[in-house]
């Protein structure tokens, strides 16, 4: 079975998108360098340093699945059926949609029995493969849960104040330790970070 990891941009004060769900300044490091790097949206195309363009390729590589929850699945319209990462979709949501349907959507998977059971069902699908996990809510509350393996920071240098916070509202006293950085890699306005989580 694969690593469970949430994995996002983040500011230096916690936060992976403005008050009105747009990622601003966070994003830019995503056509800073000279590695092109494509996705399944054709017209959706990254420039990355070296270094970055490393980072990003090894983490997309082992990755199977992903979990989000129904706010993102909304915000991007399903991707349109089709991730850009090209991988199955664990959507959790209290609310499936009846009458969402585009070519591919069919690995889209809805879950409606809480946090566990959608990481339950992205490692069925993943088997050895990572699961991952959107920020948000979705990331605090695995994150509670004890179910999360590592949290994979992209840390960018600007502050924002206000906006979507990386683990939603839940208060750092239900969170289990984080260890030190297992990975530490400098990018052009970015460094990724990789924190392995204390399941004991």
């Amino acid at each position: 079975m694969g690593k469970v990891i949430s994995s996002a941009s983040t500011s230096l004060d916690g936060y992976v998108a403005h008050d009105d769900d747009s990622p601003g300044s966070l994003f830019d490091w995503y056509n800073n360098g000279e590695v092109e790097v494509t996705t399944a949206h054709e017209e959706l195309t990254f420039q990355l340093t070296p270094q970055s363009a490393d980072y990003w390729q090894g983490w997309t590589a082992g990755l199977g699945v992903l979990v989000v929850g129904r706010r993102l699945f909304d915000i991007t319209d399903g991707w349109g059926g089709v991730h850009p990462l090209d991988v199955p979709v664990v959507v959790l949501t209290h609310d499936p949609p009846t009458d969402w349907h585009y070519p591919g959507s069919d690995n889209f998977h809805f879950v409606t029995a809480g946090v566990e059971a959608a990481v339950v069902r992205a490692q069925e699908i993943a088997g050895d493969r990572v699961v991952g996990v959107a920020a948000g809510t979705i990331a605090g509350q695995c994150l509670a849960a004890g179910l999360l393996d590592e949290v994979a920071i992209d840390l960018v240098p600007v502050v924002l104040g206000s906006g979507r916070r990386y683990f939603g509202d839940f208060a750092d006293g239900d969170m289990p330790k984080l260890g030190d950085p297992t990975t530490n890699i400098q990018g052009n306005r970015v460094t990724h970070l990789i924190f392995p989580v204390d399941r004991g």
